[in-house]
């Protein structure tokens, strides 16, 4: 790995990579959202900062741990439904409109990438704004779901808690009583439209961001620690292809062995800097 010159700018080392390599798949995760207010999972070491979100498995076969979701999703949901995009969105989607991304690949379901005017976009853990029936595809928007949540439960809406990522929060209270909303067309369970710990992100969503890389000079991570593999498996095509990679994110990642240009710096800062530079 080639780190980051204890002297250089970090947005002057971005600017060298980017003009040995002009067109790039980008691959973003958590740490692009926390100047927008929406937490992240993991410390610099990598490590959870809290108990690991909810898994596929546990949320399909335990009405208890729906209850729980949607429950806690009363006060976490609104973070990250009225979160606007920071100084480091409207960066990439400068990059984007100045020629330099194939494709943006994000493991957010935030959606702020497609608020600040990026175009092309994958979300390859999903969405959250939307809500979908796991038995009929039965789809609407979760603020909907939100809503009927309140009217059904209104006791649970006078609780307050520490967020957490991806609209949970830090609440732990008797949730046996919580009435979770049921699929209006079949009575099916609904589910956020979001990749679960513990589900697969779809085959589709995979080969197009590998299709893009293959047409990419290189790929750059921003903000995340590539702790999942569904992200870290773009490092290790890479890899295989032959194609440098480069990370800008606080903390260690899973891939620092395979990274030509590590940048542990500031993001926002880093990416406005940058832009900057390229005008």
């Amino acid at each position: 790995m080639t780190g980051q010159p204890p002297t250089q700018d970090p947005s002057l080392a971005l600017f060298e990579f980017i003009k040995q390599h002009p067109r790039l798949l980008i691959l973003t995760g958590a740490g692009m959202s926390t100047d927008s207010g929406i937490p992240d999972y993991r410390d610099q070491e990598g490590q959870w900062k809290r108990k690991q979100p909810v898994q596929h498995g546990d949320f399909m076969k335990s009405e208890l741990v729906r209850q729980r979701y949607w429950g806690r999703s009363l006060i976490g949901w609104p973070v990250i439904r009225d979160a606007e995009p920071n100084q480091a969105h409207g960066a990439l989607a400068e990059l984007e409109a100045m020629g330099h991304v194939e494709l943006l690949v994000t493991q957010n379901v935030d959606r702020l990438h497609q608020q600040s005017g990026s175009q092309q976009v994958v979300d390859l853990h999903g969405r959250s704004d939307e809500v979908i029936c796991m038995n009929c595809d039965y789809r609407v928007k979760r603020d909907q779901v939100h809503a009927e949540s309140a009217r059904l439960n209104p006791e649970f809406t006078r609780f307050t808690a520490e967020t957490a990522p991806d609209g949970d929060a830090d609440l732990e209270v008797d949730f046996t009583g919580f009435k979770v909303p049921s699929c209006p067309s079949c009575s099916g369970i609904l589910k956020p439209d979001v990749v679960f710990f513990g589900d697969n992100v779809p085959k589709e969503r995979v080969e197009r961001v590998s299709e893009a890389l293959d047409r990419s000079d290189a790929l750059l991570v921003i903000g995340s620690s590539l702790m999942v593999f569904s992200g870290f498996r773009f490092c290790r095509y890479a890899e295989q292809r032959g194609k440098p990679v480069a990370a800008l994110t606080l903390g260690k990642t899973r891939a620092d062995e395979l990274l030509q240009l590590k940048l542990d710096a500031p993001i926002g800062s880093t990416l406005s800097s940058l832009i900057e530079m390229m005008k």
